[in-house]
């Protein structure tokens, strides 16, 4: 993986900024790791503590490798309506240490609009072309057929014999442990 500069990131598409956490996304930010329906497939919702302490860590990675869990702010309104981007997993032993993975999370008033597969694309381009990644991967629990549509719409491929139990959610949240995995590679 090539080390980026340490500068503001930023990328766009037709429709979307794609940029660093700003305090001003704190509330918003908050509403999307605390909802019942965009945390459905997740065992936990934040407090308010926990998601100031995410973003922060959120916002420390994109200053220090130049890219992760980014803001999508919509260019026409200047809101922000969730997040998409490249991240270094920490799953051990189940991937190994600096895998990397696209992640996304929604504000479901803007469900069904296209925003994830437009950034989620862009992502891919940034991770192929300036990271020269060779691999990315994504994965989501069992049952989570709108982001497995996500991630066949952008190009990726199913691999069963990667799929995985979660090391990380304990049995009181067997449901959600089973994971399906994907994963995409350069165009050649």
């Amino acid at each position: 993986m090539k080390i980026l500069s340490k500068t503001e990131f930023h990328l766009e598409t037709e429709r979307l900024i794609l940029r660093n956490w700003e305090e001003r996304d704190r509330d918003f930010f908050h509403f999307i790791n605390s909802d019942e329906t965009v945390m459905k497939f997740f065992p936990f919702r934040r407090t308010r503590e926990q998601s100031d302490k995410l973003m922060d860590t959120l916002q420390d990675n994109i200053r220090e490798r130049g890219f992760g869990f980014a803001a999508l702010e919509k260019k026409d309104t200047g809101e922000c309506i969730g997040f998409c981007g490249l991240n270094a997993c920490h799953l051990e032993p189940v991937l190994p240490v600096e895998t990397i993975e696209i992640g996304w999370r929604l504000s479901p008033d803007h469900w069904g609009n296209g925003y994830v597969t437009e950034s989620a694309l862009k992502n891919l381009e940034f991770g192929f072309n300036e990271l020269q990644l060779g691999e990315i991967v994504s994965f989501a629990v069992r049952g989570n057929e709108k982001s497995f549509a996500v991630m066949e719409r952008i190009g990726m491929k199913r691999d069963p014999a990667r799929d995985y139990v979660h090391p990380h959610i304990d049995d009181t949240h067997a449901d959600l442990k089973q994971h399906l995995f994907y994963y995409i590679r350069p165009p050649q």
